[in-house]
């Protein structure tokens, strides 16, 4: 299978994203980036909807809401209604920056505070959008990487409870199960490394499928309520009651809701460099009301907070195709699947041990996307890495200890619960307090910077042994006592040299 790529003479209307196709290329277009995201957009309902312990036909229908608000979201951004909408190539879903908060709030008091908590954040948000550039310095790299990186691992769990075979199940870490999660993980990675292009980009969604074939053929997976489901049907308002609204729960999700918004200002201004076109202030507010809007209206289909799919803008970069129009027919194609309640009983009937095979790479690719963004952080002469230390480490408090904030008021334990939010609290203060106060700052004087610049001279010199050049450690900074001796003793290798680094 071939990615598909820009044709050489494409309509142009003026700005870049504005060039069109016949309407059949669109549609082939739009359906790559579809096919693309939709592992990704699936996800969170089945997580949400499991913590909240609803039935099959219910996490059915958070499965089409989500397909249904994400395509209206998409053509919302793409084409615009006036204020709203950056008029760009994104894709719009449901946002995993949110998934471990909504988790927190489901588990204790099901969906309807979940809803509640996101129509007032994502109002807050619609509110903020046109100054929010004025407050984008609260999210620099070193929060948004600890916050992306505690998502992932804070996911993790659930991953891993999937592979058992769901919470509460009988036969839960049989090796039948923890077998059927293995196998999928084994096909993604397969995947993944002879294959290139569509099919590798596609890796998760193959997995899943092929992972719950060979479980229905060997009698692991129920399809029966597939037969009881709508073909077509309307999204339902208020299926799963009226909202309700807990103060800490919303504390939480307008937390998440700043961490999307940053994120989906980052994939504005990003999918603006790969096209060459202009993206302002003004541009890039539109796009933010576009997104809020949708996460405010998405509780009342039963859905969750949208945000701009990074993916999808990686593969505007690939294929070169710029067309806002392109996205827009995805949008539709969103909104169709969205209406066929059988589609979100095929999702929903996914045995769990095949979603946590699935699920390890792809919460994985979360933290691991966290990382990337933490490395790109200046660490050298500045407090940052206690930053991140301290922010990661109580984000993950309620993965190592379940328990430790049930002492405290419950709107604030509501709140700490949340790895994400957590950390965002942490990392956002410390930010402020180590990198915006700079008052009595000298260069050097943390004990923690110190120790990382000596690191990575360390690093440096090692790096150079093993590439057979001699440059001791006792010629640059002090090392740490008796690490240059050791280091002085490796021989040189003959031969090809590895690269480390």
């Amino acid at each position: 299978m071939k990615l598909l790529t820009r044709p050489a003479n494409p309509k142009y209307r003026g700005r870049p994203e504005d060039q069109t196709y016949g309407v059949g290329t669109l549609f082939t277009y739009g359906t790559q980036h579809i096919l693309t995201m939709y592992g990704g957009v699936i996800a969170p309902p089945l997580i949400v909807g499991g913590a909240a312990k609803l039935s099959p036909t219910d996490m059915a229908l958070l499965v089409t809401a989500g397909l249904f608000i994400s395509g209206c979201a998409t053509l919302l951004q793409t084409l615009g209604i006036g204020p709203f909408g950056s008029r760009l190539p994104i894709v719009q879903g449901i946002s995993f920056a949110s998934v471990s908060t909504m988790v927190a709030i489901a588990s204790d008091g099901g969906v309807r505070p979940v809803f509640g908590a996101i129509i007032v954040a994502g109002l807050i948000g619609l509110v903020v959008s046109s100054f929010f550039a004025q407050l984008v310095r609260l999210f620099p790299a070193v929060v948004t990487g600890s916050i992306i990186t505690v998502i992932g691992l804070s996911l993790m769990p659930v991953a891993f409870q999937w592979c058992m075979g769901g919470e509460g199940v009988k036969n839960a870490g049989s090796m039948a199960n923890i077998g059927y999660a293995g196998l999928t993980l084994v096909i993604i990675l397969v995947i993944s490394r002879v294959f290139q292009g569509t099919i590798s980009r596609l890796s998760i969604l193959i997995g899943l499928v092929a992972g719950t074939i060979i479980a229905a053929l060997t009698g692991h997976a129920d399809f029966s309520p597939v037969a009881d489901a709508k073909v077509v049907a309307l999204p339902q308002i208020f299926h799963f009651g009226t909202p309700t609204f807990n103060v800490g729960a919303i504390v939480s999700m307008t937390i998440v809701i700043l961490v999307i918004m940053t994120e989906t200002t980052a994939d504005i201004l990003a999918i603006g460099e790969i096209l060459d076109t202009e993206v302002d202030a003004k541009r890039v507010a539109d796009g933010l009301r576009a997104d809020m809007a949708a996460t405010a209206v998405a509780p009342v289909f039963g859905s969750f907070p949208c945000s701009a799919f990074a993916q999808n803008v990686g593969l505007v970069a690939l294929t070169g195709i710029k067309s806002r129009f392109a996205v827009a027919a995805g949008g539709v194609v969103l909104v169709g699947l969205g209406l066929l309640p059988v589609v979100g009983a095929v999702v929903a009937a996914i045995p769990y041990p095949v979603l946590g095979g699935a699920g390890i790479v792809l919460f994985g690719s979360v933290a691991a996307s966290g990382i990337r963004t933490l490395s790109r952080v200046d660490y050298h002469d500045n407090l940052n890495m206690v930053i991140v230390s301290v922010a990661i480490a109580v984000g993950i408090i309620p993965i190592a200890a379940p328990t430790f904030w049930d002492a405290f008021p419950s709107w604030f334990s509501v709140i700490m619960h949340s790895g994400i939010s957590a950390t965002a609290v942490v990392a956002v203060v410390l930010n402020l307090l180590f990198n915006e106060v700079t008052a009595g700052n000298k260069p050097g004087a943390s004990v923690f910077a110190a120790r990382e610049s000596e690191l990575d001279e360390l690093g440096d010199t090692l790096d150079d042994e093993l590439r057979g050049e001699k440059r001791p450690v006792a010629n640059s900074r002090r090392a740490p006592k008796g690490v240059s001796n050791a280091l002085e003793d490796v021989p040189a290798v003959d031969g090809p040299q590895p690269s480390i680094g």
